[in-house]
């Protein structure tokens, strides 16, 4: 069952990571998944990706906050729109550019509906990650 729990937990790891670059793949709910099955199958697996800043920043935001700071918001949904306009460009498709619009409506939808870190809260975040990390 473990070995389950790792193959998903680094499957969700690399789509999370791919969804960095790409803005149809969520990177936070993929790394969240991650986080959840490598602490499952394997301890070793979740330090060593908790090492990783980004990942530990995006895992612990949420876990303690239950929330995405403001600039993650404005930067994922930015780069998804831009994306998907110079893609319906290129396409010159009606249906592909309807399919198109309803994705990045759904993933804004998706990615505003979590709750905005108040800039104490991240400040505060930053502090305790950069503690844990010098420990």
């Amino acid at each position: 069952m473990k070995i389950l729990w790792n193959v998903i937990g680094i499957l969700a790891f690399i789509l999370g990571a791919l969804g960095l670059f790409l803005p149809i793949l969520p990177t936070t709910p993929l790394w969240l998944l991650a986080a959840y099955c490598l602490f499952k199958g394997s301890r070793t697996l979740y330090e060593r990706a908790m090492s990783i800043r980004l990942f530990n920043s995006i895992v612990t935001t949420y876990k303690v906050y239950r929330a995405i700071p403001l600039h993650a918001k404005i930067v994922a949904i930015s780069t998804l729109w831009i994306t998907i306009i110079i893609s319906c460009v290129i396409v010159c498709k009606w249906w592909i550019t309807t399919l198109l619009l309803l994705i990045a409506s759904g993933v804004t939808w998706h990615i505003l509906s979590y709750r905005t870190l108040t800039s104490e809260e991240w400040k505060q975040l930053k502090e305790d990650v950069e503690k844990r990390n010098n420990q």
